[in-house]
């Protein structure tokens, strides 16, 4: 680029998408002259799904701002709680955060999952399309134009994934009503109703189920329930909510 020079400066949550030489405060960006304030800012390495506010020398301006020379920029992170208006608020998740899609649909929430490699394209679609929030590690995937809404999911280790993802969005928790296979809702089913389906130990040692109306699959308090618990009871004392029946 040949044209206008800024200074620009990004919150310390925001420094791990840009160069080593842009972490420690200030630095000189030489623009075009005629790109917005966003484009300088995903060139840079930040996907705008993680800016928040955009200041120039204080005052708060849109992506659409094109810099001019001498201007002093400052790009802060989201606010948290993130509001997502329009909508319900609801995820869609690419196919590396599997697990996460399963701990979000434990606790209630809703979270699309693709269990295949779809391609970035149809992801920012089906987004678009369904208006929900993709959470992914691409910052690629999350600079693309068609997303309705986006968030780049920082930790590779799901407990940790989970966590950014309550404290960022704040979705309504409602534990044990939501399929963990398919997002489909659960509701209470009575034993003789699956028993045909239980093995011969479980339909002796269980007498409580839900089953999934989508995908039909039947749920129970097995060998894993305590460790599903504990999941609940952390993400429920830590961002509220209250358990619903039914459990499984």
């Amino acid at each position: 680029m040949n044209g206008p020079e800024i200074q620009i400066a990004f919150a310390p949550g925001l420094r791990l998408f840009v160069a080593a030489d842009r972490r420690a405060g200030y630095s000189t960006v030489t623009t075009d002259g005629a790109s917005s304030l966003g484009h300088v800012v995903e060139s840079l390495g930040v996907p705008l799904t993680e800016a928040g506010r955009l200041l120039v020398d204080g005052r708060p301006v849109e992506p659409s701002h094109v810099p001019a020379a001498g201007e002093t920029i400052e790009v802060e992170g989201v606010e948290r709680p993130q509001p997502v208006p329009g909508a319900p608020l609801r995820f869609l998740l690419d196919v590396h955060l599997g697990t996460l899609a399963r701990r979000l649909r434990l606790l209630g929430v809703d979270a699309a999952y693709e269990s295949e490699d779809i391609g970035d394209p149809a992801l920012a679609a089906l987004s678009a399309k369904e208006r929900r929030v993709m959470l992914s590690r691409d910052r690629g995937l999350l600079r693309r134009r068609e997303l309705w809404a986006g968030a780049y999911v920082y930790s590779d280790r799901p407990d940790d994934q989970l966590r950014d993802v309550l404290e960022r969005f704040a979705p309504p928790l409602a534990p044990w009503t939501r399929c963990t296979a398919c997002n489909g809702p659960l509701t209470e089913t009575d034993k003789d109703a699956v028993r045909e389906r239980l093995e011969k130990g479980t339909e002796n040692t269980y007498d409580v189920f839900a089953q999934c109306t989508e995908c039909g699959r039947i749920y129970w308090r097995g060998a894993h329930h305590a460790r599903l618990e504990a999941i609940v009871t952390d993400a429920v004392r830590e961002f509220g909510g209250a358990t619903a029946a039914p459990r499984p």
